[in-house]
């Protein structure tokens, strides 16, 4: 088949259907990174384990520790590890099929959403939700890096949070192509800072971990406790929209073909669902510095990773050297991770405002705007209240993104009510799709719900269960109950071209998008309404009288 499809010759748009202003340099900003689109296999040249390096350099964030160290001084080790156990094997099958669908179909969480039971309006809850972890989780971050900063160079707190949201900012700039280098090359230095001393201090003195194994913490007795299991659960599982960071690498893996297949494979399930298994294991490594540092320094210090490492490295390495090391750490740390939360973060904002405005501002904008709320987080002292933002916060990420794996894996493979084949275009989908959407506010409001004790103390540590099975459950019932009617707006996008290729595959095959003039794959251009011709994405989100959009139909 040709690559080069014949279209009729296109007519001049008329004044109503002049791209909005601002198009062309959005166009031209977007093509850096994708922002908004579907990624092209022309843009896709890194091999699938530099994609997965790339994407599990995000997993360097030290906020693990914290949440780990929280959980076990408040509940003990035994339920602290069963906690993360359990909210490990939740994260990771939920995971696993967005986490496909994003490097299959090359498209990030957002779009994947729109096209798994939310509809192109209705997954702007979604990223705004998902927008809020990245600003959340930057200013937990942040705080660490000015906890760090304090202890090494004796900067003020206020001044600390500053220095960590600045200087992120020239880093995020330049997407993918910049982000991928960083945190290759970083890689390294951190895993041998980070294993370095819990080795040491195991080898060096076995009885720690009989210290760390006996803990009861300060609410129990040492018992298991399912209470105490699920609420340290629920803290976990903050961390479950953690996925959608993930597939912001992930959807720029290349074509998955036989030659390639098992390493594609290899670097979906590690750089995917297989990031919690580092978590879970930084979340139990937390536990156990935390213990440790208790009986070294006191309790007051051992939540903040900054003195933890201190702590590891105070009993192996000359004193003059313990600082600056648990420094460097720290930072590098705060980097690696910070430069996807407000790379992703922005992504998110910009999806949202771009649907519901039709406009684009650009992606800077949202980066400023993202890092804003995570400075002032910070200046609020988001620290020391952090387990109760990140227990309220698991509640709506827990209803979504098992939402959309449940509609992936159920509606769409089992019971075949959803389009197989993502769809994220305007004018191919309906602005909301009940199937999603119900699910998600029943799911994440009952859970709430549940959280804040409107149903009694006994059922308060069930709340991120109650969102989990609601979710499960509502979604497969909605598709049946609306026979998956409210998927698609109409089935035919205008164009002969089959979307995928031969291996399944999105299609190489290019089009001129007539409005912008630029050069798109198949899975990212729609036929014109008004002319014979094709529109891309981008074009179609922002075109504000509509004369583009196809109609609903076939």
């Amino acid at each position: 088949m040709s690559t080069e499809p014949r279209l009729a010759e296109v007519a001049e748009p008329e004044p109503a259907e002049q791209a909005a202003p601002g198009t062309d340099q959005a166009v031209k900003e977007t093509l850096e990174d994708y922002t908004l689109r579907f990624a092209p296999r022309s843009y896709r040249r890194w091999t699938p384990m530099v994609v997965a390096t790339t994407a599990l350099g995000g997993i360097a964030y030290m906020a693990d520790f914290s949440i780990g160290a929280g959980i076990g001084l408040a509940h003990g080790t035994g339920n602290a590890l069963l906690a993360i156990a359990v909210a490990a094997v939740v994260i990771f099958v939920t995971g696993f099929p967005l986490a496909y669908y994003g490097a299959r179909y090359n498209i990030d969480l957002d779009l994947i959403t729109r096209g798994s039971g939310f509809g192109y309006f209705g997954s702007v809850v979604t990223s705004v939700i998902f927008a809020s972890f990245t600003f959340i989780f930057f200013a937990l971050e942040g705080s660490i890096m000015a906890q760090g900063l304090k202890l090494g160079l004796g900067l003020p707190l206020w001044l600390g949070y500053l220095v960590s949201t600045l200087m992120v900012i020239p880093l995020v700039i330049y997407g993918m192509t910049a982000l991928s280098k960083l945190q290759v090359w970083t890689t390294p230095i951190w895993l041998l800072l980070m294993v370095g001393p819990l080795v040491y201090l195991v080898a060096a003195d076995p009885g720690t971990v009989d210290r760390f194994l006996a803990y009861a913490g300060t609410d129990g007795d040492g018992g298991i406790n399912t209470a105490s299991v699920l609420l340290g659960a629920g803290v976990c599982l903050s961390l479950i929209a953690q996925i959608g960071e993930q597939i912001d690498y992930l959807r720029f893996m290349p074509p998955k073909t036989e030659a390639n297949k098992r390493s594609w494979w290899t670097a979906v399930v590690m750089a995917g669902p297989g990031w919690v298994v580092l978590g879970a294991l930084k979340q139990a490594i937390g536990v156990f510095l935390a213990v440790y540092i208790i009986a070294e320094v006191g309790a007051s210090a051992a939540p903040e990773p900054i003195q933890q490492f201190k702590g590891a490295f105070d009993a192996m390495m000359p004193s003059w050297l313990v600082v600056p090391l648990a420094v460097v750490l720290v930072v590098i740390s705060q980097i690696k991770i910070n430069v996807t939360n407000a790379y992703s973060g922005s992504l998110a904002w910009t999806n949202s405002f771009t649907r519901v405005t039709r406009r684009y501002p650009g992606r800077m904008v949202f980066v400023l705007v993202n890092l804003g709320f995570a400075l002032a987080l910070m200046e609020a002292d988001m620290f020391s209240f952090l387990n109760s933002i990140l227990g309220f916060y698991s509640n709506c990420a827990i209803a979504w993104v098992v939402t959309v794996a449940t509609d992936i894996g159920i509606n769409k493979y089992l019971l075949k009510l959803s389009p197989h084949a993502p769809e994220f275009r305007r004018g191919m989908l309906y602005a909301v799709n009940p199937v999603g959407v119900v699910a998600f506010i029943a799911a994440s409001g009952l859970s709430i719900a549940l959280y804040f004790h409107a149903l009694g103390d006994t059922l308060q540590p069930y709340s991120p269960v109650a969102a989990a099975v609601i979710a499960f459950v509502l979604t497969p019932l909605m598709a049946v109950v609306t026979k998956g009617r409210y998927y698609l707006r109409r089935t035919d996008d205008g164009i002969a071209e089959p979307l995928l290729d031969e291996d399944g595959n999105p299609s190489a095959v290019t089009y001129e998008c007539h409005v912008c003039r630029q050069q798109f794959e198949r899975p990212d251009v729609a036929a014109c309404r008004t002319h014979d011709a094709v529109v891309c994405s981008l074009c179609l989100s922002t075109d504000k009288v509509g004369d583009h959009v196809l109609p609903a139909g076939v």
